[in-house]
């Protein structure tokens, strides 16, 4: 019977079981599916009256400005996170104690301070010590924050997961250590990193949603918006599913530019450099004795 490295390739009745199991669990989704689906029925949720709120140029117009809003909030949001997690994650590398402490401080802090928490703080409580900033500002920066502490952290362990040895090659052929960073680690790091980039990437998109709560007027806000029209029987149920239709339209664009990039990082030429300098570096080790042979 075919192994693998991590456990025992299925037998005949293993198999039998587990195409059991996933019936059952398809049936049990479907189920739950079929039971919300009559719930909302009986509930009149798929009345006309509701659902004719939609079929208003008015209203598909504040969709597409809503939606437009949240992606202006993240599309502003992830560049700074990306720029604030690199910096922050080269601060926490950094050889020297007095960078390495407080940048420490700095990821911990905003990594575990709520980020509802971080909204209301600068919205509302900024106010108080003579500072005001629009629910635009105040979201964008709060997403940053968090988002650039978590990113941080990715950063560092993808650089930190290659081999020390692609280090200390850059540094036998007398590359600086800004040099090997650019050079060698960050762009194979980069690839490594790019899943978990993401995925945080996701994040900052579904997040932009807390901005309702300072009245920013993103997707829920307009969804919530909308079930308080009272001539309409408060459609908030069937706004809620469009909002989240356009939600997931927009997380699998991300996904699909996601995907693109990747395809593009696995052939870039700076991938091949930082191998290259790396394949460099170990033979000039090699060669000034600091490495045994065949290592």
């Amino acid at each position: 019977m075919a192994t693998s490295v991590l456990f025992d390739a299925p037998g005949p009745k293993a198999k039998t079981r587990n195409a059991i199991l996933a019936v059952v669990t398809v049936l049990v989704v479907l189920g739950i599916i079929a039971f919300v689906v009559v719930q909302l029925g009986k509930s009149g949720q798929f009345d006309s009256k509701k659902w004719s709120i939609f079929t208003y140029p008015l209203v598909q117009k504040s969709f597409a400005t809503a939606a437009l809003a949240t992606l202006k909030a993240f599309g502003v949001a992830a560049v700074l996170s990306l720029v604030l997690g690199f910096l922050l994650a080269l601060g926490r590398l950094s050889d020297h104690a007095w960078l390495r402490g407080p940048v420490t401080w700095i990821v911990e802090l905003f990594r575990a301070v709520p980020l509802l928490v971080l909204m209301m703080l600068f919205y509302y409580g900024l106010p108080t010590v003579g500072f005001k900033l629009t629910p635009f500002t105040a979201v964008v920066v709060s997403l940053t924050l968090y988002n650039g502490s978590v990113l941080s952290e990715v950063f560092r362990a993808g650089v930190n997961a290659l081999p020390k040895g692609q280090k200390e090659a850059g540094f036998a052929v007398g590359l600086r250590k800004g040099q090997v960073m650019t050079s060698i680690l960050l762009p194979q790091a980069v690839k490594a990193m790019l899943p978990a980039i993401i995925a945080q990437l996701v994040v900052i998109l579904k997040d932009t949603a807390i901005g309702f709560v300072i009245t920013y007027q993103e997707l829920l806000y307009y969804v919530k918006y909308l079930g308080s029209q009272v001539n309409f029987g408060n459609p908030i149920i069937p706004g809620a599913m469009v909002g989240a239709v356009i939600y997931i339209g927009m997380c699998l664009v991300l996904s699909g530019i996601a995907k693109y990039a990747e395809h593009k990082i696995n052939k870039s030429p700076a991938i091949a450099k930082a191998q290259e300098n790396l394949a460099v570096g170990v033979a000039g080790d090699e060669t000034a004795g600091g490495l045994p042979p065949g290592v």
